[in-house]
């Protein structure tokens, strides 16, 4: 699937591509009162880009020019930008 291909409410999304850009982390709480950590990240194909949100240990795993495989990931929209998660059933593979 290419990232343009894309759709808000779009689940079991399988991309892959470059990380062009990781923002700082930052310390929220769920909605079920657990503390952990979010970032958001730029990942681009060919077609396009998207903003990439990582959770808790998924941050640490990825760096700037590292290509990502983002398996059963979940598109949704905040600010009218779209944006791809693992969530809770999906996985991000770092390619070696």
């Amino acid at each position: 699937m290419k990232i343009s291909d894309l759709k808000p409410g779009t689940g079991n999304a399988n991309i892959e591509g470059e990380i062009t850009a990781v923002d700082e982390p930052r310390d929220v709480v769920t909605k079920f009162g657990k503390k952990t950590r979010v970032a958001n990240a730029k990942i681009k194909d060919a077609s396009g880009d998207i903003t990439l949100t990582l959770w808790g240990d998924d941050i640490d795993k990825v760096s700037i020019g590292d290509t990502v495989q983002i398996e059963n990931g979940w598109v949704s929209e905040f600010k009218s930008e779209k944006q791809i998660s693992a969530g809770k059933y999906g996985k991000i593979t770092v390619a070696k």
